[in-house]
């Protein structure tokens, strides 16, 4: 048989591995490309998938981990070998951390044979074997479909996280076999809590006095708002989120008692402090601790996928480990409303709480104070948008004064708690949702860490208002230097004019001159459509003044008159 007709039908490596991902229903690839990856840039040009090229790994990567949140599929970046790579390890922790499926494909230089010494090359296998949950070389075309298979397999499946294929130069030229297979995605189903279990905690959230529910980073990945709704109906049990689950439930709800967004010391602490039976429903390690345990304290229910990580603040009494939904579902259906259950003081915080909330969120000071920017972006934000938030210290204020109305329209990263994810992710977030108005909200040190993604953002036409909060400082850092006593240094910089740098790349720029004028700006942004960035001046002090002091005096008086 000629080698002619030995060929027919066989495709090159790069041509098999973009047909196992339309396979696996892969929409976007985001990337930097290199010249290791020029055989696969050929095989996605006649493919299905849409590729969209960056301005940075980092951001790529945090677009596709970000695609992985809010789909629950897995996201796809690519990059190339040695300083592509390494680029991409920031996203790979932000993905993994923050359990958000995402797969990243790095090129290599033809491992068969190569002149080129070890120009760029690292071992980039090993480098992303701590970062990810699956992390290979690929060696014969032949097998890509079943390492392409496993990896979505694993990024999908709980606990989601990142997967990475090194793809070299020389495989993705290869011709495969003609009888290669591709795998089709399995269906496997989540386990099911024991009957056993589910008993167990539906007796205990009988027996408890002053039980609560905590709602964490896990119940915001599936299909639990419509059962943990149930719940909270049927049992009247009050319930408070981490920074990772809010919108969960609707926090208009009139049993939603905050979020979890200081580690200590706010009027949420006094309801966790006198709850004698926490069900924690989707808690997730990764995150700042919302209570601390004690031997002998209060229990706590532990219900999610998997096991509990113990560690010396958390040692759950029992757990019921299985699919959430199912389980917080057969305990909505079998608890019921208990007459014995006393959530007075709960309310009596929650009452504390909303009044506190309130404080100072007309305040006209300029720069404007954080109150009067959370309450102006909450206002002419419709109940479905979405608002993507970059860490810094304005992070905290959204997270404890912004009510979130449905899972996943409060997008913020309590894990890996990285700078420069904000801008990328609700880029992510415009481009699934083109019918929804989505905003970053970034500081001044975040943003410009992606910044250059603005160009994205425009050649993409997406709709999107990016609100700048800036104090010309990295002001969290600045914040713990002064609790800790430390005089002022370092943390000071300078910033471009950000409305002639919004308009150098095709944007809108808008800078905010008095608080009165945001409120207005961030609307007008909104109707016009395109790329708007809005910088608004912030005032700081008030991290102090509330968080410092005025939290500890409040709730002292609280837990005083219990």
């Amino acid at each position: 048989m000629s080698e002619e007709m030995e060929n027919a039908g066989a495709q090159t490596g790069a041509e098999l591995f973009v047909k196992a991902l339309e396979n696996e229903g892969v929409r976007y690839i985001f990337a930097v490309p290199g010249e290791e990856n020029l055989d696969l840039l050929e095989a996605l040009r006649e493919s299905s998938i849409e590729l969209v090229v960056n301005r940075h790994e980092q951001a790529a990567g945090f677009m596709a981990a970000t695609y992985g949140r809010l789909t629950g599929r897995v996201g796809v970046c690519l990059s190339t070998l040695g300083p592509g790579a390494t680029n991409l390890v920031t996203a790979a922790a932000y993905a993994q951390l923050g359990a958000m499926p995402m797969m990243m494909i790095s090129g290599q230089k033809p491992i068969k044979s190569s002149k080129q010494g070890l120009f760029q090359i690292l071992d980039v296998v090993d480098l992303m074997r701590p970062l990810t949950k699956y992390t290979r070389q690929i060696t014969n075309a032949n097998t890509i479909p079943a390492k392409l298979r496993e990896a979505f397999r694993l990024a999908a499946e709980e606990r989601p996280g990142a997967v990475h294929l090194e793809l070299p130069e020389d495989i993705a030229a290869e011709l495969s076999a003609p009888d290669t297979h591709i795998f089709s995605p399995g269906d496997a189903r989540r386990p099911t809590a024991s009957i056993k279990s589910l008993e167990m905690a539906a007796d205990m959230i009988r027996e408890a006095k002053h039980p609560l529910i905590m709602i964490g980073a896990g119940a915001n990945r599936k299909r639990v708002s419509q059962a943990l709704i149930h719940l909270v109906n049927s049992t009247d049990i009050p319930f408070f989120t981490t920074q990772m689950g809010k919108g969960v439930v609707d926090e208009r709800h009139s049993r939603y008692l905050g979020c979890a967004a200081l580690s200590a010391g706010d009027f949420l602490h006094c309801a966790i402090d006198h709850a004698d039976l926490v069900i924690n429903v989707g808690h997730d390690v990764v995150e700042k601790p919302p209570f601390f345990m004690e031997p002998g304290g209060k229990q706590v229910i532990h219900v999610n996928f998997s096991g509990a990580d113990v560690d010396p603040v958390y040692f759950p009494q029992h757990e019921v480990v299985g699919d959430i939904a199912n389980s917080i579902e057969w305990l909505a259906n079998h608890c019921g409303h208990c007459t014995d259950h006393d959530f007075a003081e709960f309310l009596r915080v929650k009452e504390a709480l909303e009044a506190h909330l309130e404080d100072s969120c007309e305040d006209s000071r300029f720069p404007v104070i954080p109150q009067r920017i959370v309450r102006d972006v909450r206002r002419i934000m419709p109940d479905d948008g979405i608002i993507a938030l970059d860490n810094g210290m304005y992070k905290l204020w959204f997270a404890r004064n912004y009510k979130a109305y449905d899972n996943n329209t409060v997008l913020l990263d309590n894990a890996l708690a990285s700078m420069g994810a904000g801008l990328p992710s609700a880029m992510m977030a415009a481009m699934l949702y083109p019918h929804l108005n989505v905003m970053a909200i970034c500081g001044d040190g975040g943003f410009m860490m992606n910044s250059q993604e603005l160009e994205t953002a425009v050649r993409l036409k997406l709709n999107l208002v990016i609100l700048i909060i800036n104090d010309n400082a990295y002001g969290m850092i600045k914040w713990k230097q002064a609790q800790e006593g430390f005089p002022s240094f370092g943390l000071d910089y300078g910033n471009p004019d950000f409305v002639t740098y919004a308009q150098a790349y095709g944007a809108t720029g808008h800078h905010i001159p008095e608080a009165a004028e945001l409120q207005p700006t961030l609307k007008k942004a909104m109707k016009e459509g395109g790329v708007h960035l809005v910088n608004v001046p912030v005032d700081y002090s008030e991290n102090d003044r509330v968080f410092n002091r005025e939290l500890s005096e409040l709730t002292r008086d609280l837990k005083a008159n219990c």
